[in-house]
């Protein structure tokens, strides 16, 4: 009788062990959490992830070297010695053919989608060199014209005095005349194309969005900034990235996070410990400051950056223009894009590989279907095989998922199995 007792607790301490519940006394499994090797295999395999980057980065090409910068046109950091001499030069002239009697227009590089080009080279989407007239003598031009002129006018005072102003102060200085902020944003973008600089080097900039957490140093106007000191909410991306120096980090990887409640689950569960690593979001869309500080993370350090999206088609769209660029902003694509990031979630393939539940799935709506087709058409999609291969079960499943799906299983599946069980296996595109 007593060996029998002894038979039915064993028994009984074993379908325990095999539960895999969470350690809050939840009763809910975490599928796959005993395929996990211990953390110094991960780590050994993520090592071995950094040679790799550090042995196959080449020479970054350029439109030049692809004898495309005639056709192309891009756009460089200048200081403001020479964005104020450039608009000195640009107002002179348009003086003198006022003075000859031809008015005055200004010829305005076109960031239409017609005029749009993805090199597969560069990996990225550039601006071609088609222009337009933006003559003031017509009536449908004349107050874009105007708006141009004003911001030009804006821009020399800013470089005069050597000050930055965020996109809203811009705006509030002439509130009758823009109407609306997003006139003024698009008019500041095409001041960019006319002057051939980057937004930054006109010293206007967004307000804070992006934060970073994790295994960072680095100098914010001269202060250093540890990154593993500022608590969970993180550390403000600064807007402007010349305040930004000195970084140095003992990561093994970049952790790009679309959104801020997967960051602050990893942030709290201090997963950058447990694998070096950097945290990084932009709150959903990817804003000019953080896809800045990002390539300036992965040019200086040398590190892979693994991002992990919603399994939807803007997740991937989101992840497109940190790495292939906007083409809002295709002018700048040099400065604002961060090469070959990996694809390591949440991807269409994951919701029956870990065993998702159909209640924490939705349905695309036909919105959602118009856009994963659309962007099935897409050059930079077409050229990753795994990118079409996923999408095309997005499409035909007609099933989304965000992040956040993965809570089904425990509030910390994100960062104790599902994260660690990637790296292991390596499954990223």
């Amino acid at each position: 009788m007593a060996a029998d007792k002894k038979k039915k607790k064993r028994r009984r301490e074993d379908s325990s062990s095999d539960s895999d519940s969470d350690s809050d006394g939840d009763t809910k499994t975490r599928p796959f959490k005993k395929r996990l090797n211990p953390d110094s295999l991960i780590l050994s395999t993520l090592k071995t992830l950094v040679a790799n980057q550090n042995t196959s980065s080449s020479k970054t090409l350029t439109l030049a070297d692809l004898s495309l910068s005639s056709t192309c046109r891009e756009v460089s950091d200048l200081p403001l010695s020479s964005v104020q001499s450039a608009i000195e030069s640009l107002i002179l002239s348009l003086s003198h053919s006022i003075l000859s009697g031809h008015g005055f227009s200004f010829s305005v590089p076109s960031r239409s989608a017609a005029n749009q080009l993805y090199v597969p080279e560069l990996d990225r989407i550039v601006l071609k060199d088609k222009s337009s007239l933006r003559p003031y003598s017509s009536v449908s031009t004349v107050r874009k014209t105007t708006i141009t002129t004003r911001i030009l006018q804006l821009i020399h005072q800013l470089s005069t005095k050597s000050i930055h102003v965020t996109k809203r102060d811009l705006f509030y200085t002439d509130v009758k005349l823009f109407q609306d902020q997003t006139q003024s944003d698009a008019v500041l973008d095409d001041v960019s194309c006319i002057l051939g600089c980057t937004r930054s080097s006109l010293n206007v900039i967004a307000a804070e969005k992006g934060v970073v957490v994790g295994r960072l140093l680095f100098s914010d106007n001269g202060d250093m900034i540890d990154c593993t000191k500022m608590g969970m909410g993180g550390k403000a991306i600064p807007p402007n990235i010349d305040r930004v120096g000195d970084m140095q980090s003992d990561a093994l990887f970049i952790l790009l996070v679309e959104k801020d409640a997967a960051y602050m689950r990893l942030a709290e569960d201090r997963f950058y410990n447990r694998f070096p690593c950097i945290i990084v979001t932009a709150k959903g869309q990817p804003d000019v400051a953080t896809r800045l500080f990002l390539r300036k993370m992965k040019m200086e350090l040398k590190l892979p950056v693994l991002a992990l999206v919603d399994s939807d088609p803007y997740g991937l769209k989101i992840l497109s223009v940190y790495g292939c660029g906007s083409k809002n902003m295709s002018y700048d694509s040099a400065n604002l894009t961060t090469p070959d990031i990996k694809w390591l979630g949440v991807r269409p393939s994951d919701l029956d590989k870990y065993k998702i539940p159909e209640q924490c799935r939705l349905p695309m709506t036909e919105q959602d279907i118009k856009t994963g087709k659309d962007m099935l058409e897409e050059d930079f999609v077409k050229k990753n095989p795994g990118w079409v291969e996923e999408l095309s079960l997005m499409v035909k499943t007609k099933q989304k998922a965000e992040i956040q799906a993965l809570s089904s299983f425990g509030f910390q599946y994100l960062s104790e199995v599902y994260l660690p069980l990637k790296l292991q296996q390596k499954d990223w595109l």
